[in-house]
């Protein structure tokens, strides 16, 4: 039960941390709105499939309406999705909404829960995501998120019995919660998890439903309601001075990755759920009917519950300290309850609390952001006591000491104790780096070996610092993980985390080299040192086939965080090949190979990423026309830098760039993908480039979505975008003009390039076009009609528009070599006219 008590107690705190975040400093408002959260003992499970899935009306409402301890349990991180705001794909991408999503928690007061499912991309059916998702150990983890955060009432945001009819990840979040409140109560089911969590029966399960389930408002308006519970979310707040619908407003902004940017609403609004299975409410106005919400759920909560409620009742405002020989009672009667579950939650919370309302200031701060193992790093502890009550330091320990530093310091009110101290690194601490990404998994899983981690949101943080304390002569330990805390001139005080990396990281200049010749390439190691004085060696390890010259660099760099590159000359073979360099730094005799990847946003956490450091290399039957591309950039991604590589001069255009002048410089203009949802000055320019393309210049268009187009006229001629798109990478792709020139200059394009593709087809297909536009390709996924829409041209004056909705941008760091040729072969069209003139003059 010790266990039990432990690994619940280190989930709990790392689902509601506030890494990096400025140090809560709760008024007197937030620290009412905790208590009143302290005396319900109630909780609400959310279940959706991605990030941005999930309602934050209805999580706003039940955390801070009803006051219930709600979670939101997403079952994956959205990894499959695009980014509106950077280059940053699949996994980094799924870090990043990640730590939205924790953003959003903290705005409208949930938890956040996860899964080891994988977002693998777009999926039509849950058959097809079940199968990929490997359905029993994802099954697994529902029961698992169940078990440990223990649900009163469990929302379902997605109908279970819409099969084929939308997101296939969506139906089987719905499906898989449906089988998992019928199994979570049986200790035979997934027994492993019995032994520490227990099993649990939810007392009810809804869906929440509304009119866009129905297609319509007037067809919800006719629906049959008899089933159904509702709740106005547009509540106002008086203690935050907000609506419940401005703070979800709020919250799913935080998804400004995924272009969740939005206006705050306020006003009466209703949120509709439907009852699935458990006891009906007999109180239709109450989630939580026939469920005791109080301090007397638990034995011995009486007591506990005479002392919080009165506090709450009185509470004072003024000077909220006043509370705090009553809360130190509370404290140390909830120690002896009997129930772990409830104990360990609520001890948290009135910790929390305690701290507030004494005016306790505890920080941990590094005298640097990271630190590898072995080594030693300035510590600073800051105490502070903003109250008069008597409260005193008994002794500190960090989490890598094994005996704690004796102070006995009475605090004296408002007065500040700084301790430097020095902080020890073991030479085997886990590095700080996302714990689903230590290990490679499967297209539909992560691979998770630490069954403690499974479900957590993000990795604990390796160092903290317990501060035990007396207040009111009573013991409590209050602990405080380790930041790193700085000042910039222009953005005032910030915070990071402090992370434990390795002793040297390497990043190859490129993720993908294409060779179109014989000849070698520069290839430029970035080698980073994670401590003082690195003296080592670095190879590059190679496919046979390939050559590397030199064998080996040495490495020496004095001080950390500096860096050395060297360089290596990599020589393809005379055939079509490919394969993956990798960096290989050995450092007194220990092989390191990862690289550390940075991911700075102003809106979430500075994140550290640790990847394997690698670079796929293809020698490339490849030919190209034309030198110069303008690259107008859109939502983000790497396709300029993969036209690079093949050899091309790339010049990256904002709208603003965009001048007869300008455009006359190029062969061809590429517009970025989404560039059109995004870039509301495209429409003041698009004449222009479709004059560019009378007048004798090529112009592709990558995929939008089909709402929210910025421009009037997305191409010369008729085309209409529709929501078609074909999510199995491996469809067949038919050629429907195989003599048409894109297919043939200045390389022959074959079905033989549409393999090793990545994640999907193509999206956002145009599902009608005009007479003047030839349809290439024909795809579809298994049992639908063909698209036809996925590669368009047009003749239009001297040169051509093409508009794509291929997944160009996903393919290209995947290093899909028929994709590159195929690309040349739409940015060559109409020169081999060009090519013709040129022998029959010659």
């Amino acid at each position: 039960m010790r266990k039990s008590i432990l690994v619940f107690l280190l989930s709990c705190i790392t689902i509601i941390s506030t890494i990096a975040q400025q140090p809560n400093k709760p008024s007197t408002s937030e620290i009412y709105e905790s208590i009143q959260k302290l005396n319900f003992l109630g909780s609400v499970l959310y279940v959706a499939a991605h990030p941005d899935d999930e309602n934050t009306r209805l999580i706003s409402y039940m955390s801070n309406q009803v006051k219930a301890r709600t979670a939101y349990l997403s079952l994956t991180r959205g990894d499959g999705g695009q980014n509106l705001i950077g280059p940053e794909i699949r996994e980094l991408l799924g870090v990043i909404r990640t730590q939205e999503l924790l953003a959003a928690r903290r705005v409208d007061g949930g938890q956040q829960m996860f899964t080891r499912a994988n977002d693998f991309g777009y999926s039509k059916h849950p058959d097809e995501t079940l199968a990929i998702w490997e359905k029993d150990e994802v099954l697994s983890d529902v029961v698992l998120a169940i078990r440990k955060f223990k649900p009163d009432v469990v929302i379902n945001r997605f109908d279970h019995r819409r099969a084929g009819k939308t997101h296939g990840h969506h139906t089987s979040s719905a499906l898989l919660s449906m089988e998992a409140f019928d199994l979570v109560n049986d200790a035979s089911k997934f027994s492993g998890q019995v032994s520490t969590y227990g099993t649990w029966q939810p007392k009810r399960l809804f869906f929440n439903t509304g009119w866009w389930f129905y297609g319509s408002q007037e067809n919800f308006a006719k629906a049959d309601k008899s089933n159904m519970l509702s709740v106005d979310i547009g509540v106002y707040y008086p203690l935050k001075g907000l609506s419940n619908n401005e703070v979800a407003s709020l919250a799913s902004s935080k998804h400004l990755c995924q272009g969740f940017g939005r206006l705050t609403q306020r006003g009466s609004q209703e949120e509709y759920i439907e009852f699935l299975k458990g006891e009906y409410p007999e109180d239709e106005s109450n989630l939580f009917s026939g469920i005791d919400t109080s301090w007397n759920r638990v034995q011995g909560g009486q007591a506990i519950g005479d002392i919080l409620y009165n506090i709450e009742h009185n509470f004072n405002f003024i000077n909220p300290s006043v509370h705090l020989n009553d809360l130190m009672k509370a404290y140390a009667l909830l120690q002896n309850i009997e129930d772990d579950h409830w104990k360990t939650i609520k001890t948290a919370e009135l910790k929390a609390i305690i701290e507030a309302c004494s005016g306790l200031y505890l920080e941990a701060s590094s005298s640097t952001p990271t630190i590898s193992n072995g080594n030693a790093v300035a510590l600073n502890l800051e105490v502070l006591n903003r109250s008069a009550l008597g409260i005193k330091l008994v002794s500190y320990k960090t989490s890598t000491q094994s005996t704690s530093t004796l102070k006995e310091i009475s605090l004296a009110e408002n007065t500040k104790y700084n301790f430097e101290e020095p902080l020890n690194i073991p030479s085997k601490l886990k590095y700080t780096a996302p714990y689903w990404l230590e290990e490679k998994g499967s297209l539909g899983m992560y691979k998770v070996n630490d069954a403690a981690l499974i479900g957590l949101p993000e990795t604990p943080r390796a160092v903290s610092v317990d501060f035990n304390l007396l207040i009111d002569n009573a013991p409590i330990t209050i602990t405080k993980e380790v930041v790193y805390r700085y000042s910039k001139p222009d953005k005032g005080e910030l915070y990071r985390p402090f992370e434990i990396i390795p002793v040297v990281t390497a990043k190859i200049s490129d993720k993908v080299f294409i060779f179109e010749n014989e000849k070698p390439k520069v290839i430029t190691v970035e080698i980073k040192a994670g401590k003082d004085s690195l003296v080592g060696v670095v190879k590059l390890d190679y496919p046979k086939d390939w050559n590397v010259s030199p064998s080996q660099h040495d490495i020496k760099i004095m001080n950390k965080g500096n860096i050395q590159n060297v360089i290596f000359n990599l020589t393809p073979p005379k055939s079509q090949s490919e394969g993956y360099i990798k960096p290989q730094m050995n450092i007194d005799g220990e092989i390191y190979d990862k690289e550390l990847v940075e991911i700075d946003y102003a809106h979430i956490p500075f994140q550290s990423v640790l990847l394997p450091s690698q670079s796929k290399i293809v020698r490339l039957d490849i030919k190209k026309k034309g030198e110069n591309i303008g690259y107008i950039e859109g939502a983000g991604d790497v396709v300029p830098e993969s036209l690079e590589q093949i050899g091309y001069n790339v010049a990256k255009l904002k709208p603003e760039d965009i001048t007869v002048e300008t455009l006359s410089r190029f062969d061809a203009i590429v517009v970025g993908i989404r560039a059109y949802n995004i870039l509301d000055e495209m429409k003041f320019k698009q004449q222009l480039l479709f004059d560019f393309v009378e007048q004798g210049g090529n112009m592709i268009v990558q995929y939008n979505t089909s709402r929210g187009i910025k421009v009037d006229q997305l191409a010369p001629y008729e085309l209409k975008l529709s929501r078609d798109r074909v999510t199995d990478e491996h469809a067949e792709v038919r050629l429907l003009n195989p003599e048409h020139p894109l297919l043939n200059y200045p390389n022959k394009i074959t079905q033989k390039d549409f393999d090793g593709w990545v994640q999907e087809r193509g999206l956002y297909f145009p599902g009608t076009w005009g007479k003047e536009f030839t349809p290439i390709l024909s795809v579809n996924d298994k049992g639908e009609t063909a698209k036809d829409g996925s590669l368009l041209v047009a003749k239009y004056g001297k040169r051509h528009y093409i508009y794509t909705g291929l997944s160009f941008f996903r393919e290209f760091p995947a290093g899909v070599s028929g994709a590159y040729r195929l690309f040349a072969n739409m940015l060559s069209i109409g020169k081999e006219n060009i090519d013709l003139d040129k022998k029959l003059n010659d």
